[in-house]
């Protein structure tokens, strides 16, 4: 090795150097910025991976839309029970009185066996099979033959007592089990709603109160949107219905223009004295939408309560039911029935009282009030209220009575 070489010192690398200068600071130093570095970006992962307002917003929505359908599945299989209680209690009352029935006939058949045995007519043994089968024993040819008509007549109606009772057991154990899958639905469809409703909570939840705050302004917002579409429909719809209303009265004037010769001759050729003054026509009493509709206003301000009828809570079905009841008119329980009673109408003729159902799976109703609006009970935590008929997406219209 030559000499040079042998002398040279190794150079140290940057980083002993430093560390060698600063007693291990500098390695420290490394560390700390690159674990800093490291938590900023977690956090910034995590703060990417949290969902938007409006994604919690969309999500709070489909929750609700969910716990509105578990909800009209719920007010579906209550209904069935209740049905199918009555029902079942009818066909038990029915298997209890055939019973009584089948015991009378069993009775008549056991005297006319004493009877016949008394006689010598009948063995004990065959006494016995009697009481045990009576019709196995009397399809004997032989002994129908000794038997009189009225014993015949007897024996066929013990027969025909025990198949009805047999029918009647079925019936009521057929009902007893159809209740028990209504019930078994019921406690389902409630367990969904609870369970949506308390998803939406634990998401809402989890905002801060400037992201709650916002979430309201959004809401706000899109109320503002809907209201808009709804005036601007209800602004068209008035400039058509002036349009038609000037057509109509052009053509009456011209009407009125062509008898008007004919009108003057005939006044003329009246008799002098004044024709007496027709009577006052009674005032009309008010139309099942007026009755509707002052009935819905009157609710306004009370909360929604899924399954809930009235008269201090609704959801969406109960209420519609409970406004066309007071002008005298039966709905069926859910909007899924409601949809199919009265006369089908389109968007542009809704007139006051109308039912108006929302979303492809008819999950939601309210009562159209006119100029866009409807009255509805919209959602848990909200109360019955106006709303524009754009807030959600529309499915169809119906006019009961």
């Amino acid at each position: 090795m030559p000499a040079s070489q042998k002398h040279r010192k190794p150079r140290p690398r940057l980083l002993d150097s430093a560390a060698a200068t600063t007693g291990g600071r500098a390695a420290v130093g490394v560390t700390t910025a690159a674990l800093a570095s490291a938590t900023l970006l977690t956090q910034s992962a995590q703060a990417d991976d949290r969902p938007t307002l409006a994604e919690v917003k969309e999500q709070v929505d489909h929750l609700y839309h969910q716990a509105e359908v578990a909800t009209e599945r719920y007010n579906a299989a209550k209904e069935r029970a209740a049905g199918q209680r009555g029902e079942v209690a009818e066909r038990l009352d029915e298997v209890a009185e055939q019973t009584q029935r089948l015991n009378d006939a069993r009775r008549e058949l056991g005297q006319l066996a004493a009877a016949q045995y008394r006689t010598g007519g009948v063995t004990p043994t065959e006494t016995f099979m009697l009481s045990d089968d009576p019709q196995e024993y009397f399809d004997q040819a032989h002994l129908m033959e000794r038997l009189t008509e009225r014993q015949q007549i007897t024996i066929k109606d013990f027969r025909a007592q025990q198949e009805t009772a047999a029918r009647k057991r079925a019936e009521a154990s057929e009902s007893l089990r159809t209740l028990t899958a209504s019930q078994q639905e019921l406690a389902d469809s409630k367990e969904e709603v609870q369970t949506k409703l308390g998803d939406a909570r634990e998401l809402l939840d989890r905002l801060s109160a400037q992201e709650k705050a916002r979430l309201a302004e959004l809401e706000r917002q899109r109320e503002a949107e809907a209201q808009r579409k709804a005036e601007e429909a209800a602004r068209q719809a008035e400039l058509e219905r002036q349009a038609e209303l000037e057509r109509q009265q052009a053509a009456a004037e011209e009407a009125a223009r062509q008898a008007a010769a004919e009108e003057a001759a005939r006044q003329e050729a009246e008799a002098t004295e004044p024709a007496p003054a027709p009577a006052p026509a009674p005032a009309p009493a008010p139309s099942n939408a007026d009755q509707v509709i002052a009935f819905a206003k009157a609710q306004i301000g009370k909360p929604y309560v899924w399954g809930a009828t009235g008269p201090d809570s609704y959801d969406c079905s109960g209420l519609t039911q409970a406004a066309w009841k007071s002008a005298g008119v039966t709905l069926p329980r859910t909007t899924w029935d409601q949809v199919n009673v009265g006369t089908q109408v389109s968007k542009a003729n809704l007139q006051p009282g109308d039912l108006v159902f929302f979303y492809d799976d008819i999950s939601h109703v309210g009562i159209y009030a006119g100029g866009g609006q409807m009255i509805h009970a919209p959602k848990p935590g909200d109360s019955i209220r106006y709303e524009s008929i754009d807030y959600m997406p529309f499915h169809s219209a119906v006019r009961p009575g």
